[in-house]
């Protein structure tokens, strides 16, 4: 049995890490961190707490879980390590590398296994391009397009600083960064163009990553708050045609609705969402259809934490990822205020 305790109890715990914890065989969750009453519905059979000593002294725990602001990741996970715990860390990770790396080699130093939650991963339309491109139809891989889009100008417009740790290029492409290196691995050059569109002193609302890898392919990771109408979710082109997927994974959506993984049909595309491959076949015939999409699954990651703290097996997500990660999003940063463009 692997024991849990949540610190958080707010939308992270409970839409998208407790449905998916819970579903796994041999996952015990035990008590639950909130500062006040439980706003969501009370998990049966599992202790809320609001004193932080009842999780640090409590020695059944084999795992904390960290959902709290990201502002309070740092402390927060510092703390649970010198308590002897081991650690699922929200996203974003922290704020800076250096940060990072501190926590990483407390763990190592204690023995201890600390880990950043990439459910992301699991989505099904990443899952469903990693298929097309592993399939060989689209031949060598030149160019892929990622795009997180919404259209939410009211978040922008209400907001009148720059929070690093808690903007967009952190909050967003912690997902979408961590899906290239976890599939590509780390780039050889970026270029960055991170921006705050209603200009300095407001929160940064826009960001397009383009990460570069051998044998030309490029990999570039979009996102704004000003997109009335989506983008594909990937767009991916090779020697030998392209791949379009127009929508996201349902998960969220469905979670939103709270229609939960308890239902057999939990987050599974529909027809209209599949996406559409077009290519020429090795005889010059040219094909246009349909792709069935993978099923997303965010529970994999508690089933591979599973794997790791009970039977011992190597972590999917690895501390040089996080690293890799944080790095890129802490130049981003970077590269925002120097590119400023001066009719602001």
């Amino acid at each position: 049995m692997l024991t849990i305790a949540y610190i958080g109890n707010g939308k992270s715990t409970n839409r998208y890490h407790l449905p998916f914890a819970t579903k796994v065989e041999g996952i015990n969750v035990k008590k639950i961190y909130a500062r006040s009453q439980p706003k969501w519905d009370v998990l049966e059979g599992t202790e809320y707490v609001n004193d932080l000593s009842s999780i640090w002294q409590d020695e059944a725990l084999d795992l904390v879980v960290i959902t709290t602001p990201p502002s309070s990741h740092y402390e927060l996970a510092k703390e649970a390590l010198n308590h002897h715990k081991n650690v699922l860390l929200e996203k974003p990770f922290c704020e800076t590398t250096e940060q990072a790396k501190e926590l990483f080699s407390l763990a190592k130093e204690k023995g201890l296994h600390l880990e950043c939650y990439q459910n992301r991963r699991y989505d099904s339309d990443f899952l469903t391009v990693q298929q097309v491109i592993e399939s060989g139809k689209l031949g060598d891989i030149l160019e892929v397009e990622m795009h997180f889009d919404y259209f939410r100008p009211e978040v922008p417009t209400n907001n009148h600083q720059l929070d690093v740790i808690n903007d967009y290029l952190y909050s967003h492409a912690c997902h979408t960064v961590d899906q290239v290196i976890s599939y590509f691995g780390e780039p050889l050059d970026i270029h960055y163009d991170v921006r705050q569109l209603l200009g300095p002193n407001r929160m940064n609302d826009y960001f397009d990553l383009d990460l570069f890898y051998q044998k030309g392919l490029k990999v570039s990771v979009k996102s704004s708050f000003f997109r009335i109408k989506e983008r594909p979710s990937f767009a991916v082109y090779g020697t030998k045609g392209c791949f379009i997927k127009a929508t996201k994974d349902r998960q969220e959506e469905h979670l939103k609705l709270f229609y939960m993984p308890t239902n057999t049909d939990f987050g599974v595309d529909l027809p209209e969402h599949y996406g559409e491959l077009t290519y020429m076949d090795e005889q010059g015939v040219y094909h246009q259809e349909k792709v069935v999409s993978e099923v997303g699954d965010y529970s994999r990651v508690y089933q591979a934490l599973y794997d790791v703290l009970i039977n011992g097996k190597e972590a999917v997500v690895k501390p040089e990822e996080t690293l890799a990660q944080l790095a890129i999003l802490e130049q981003g940063i970077v590269a925002l205020h120097q590119n400023m463009p001066k009719y602001y």
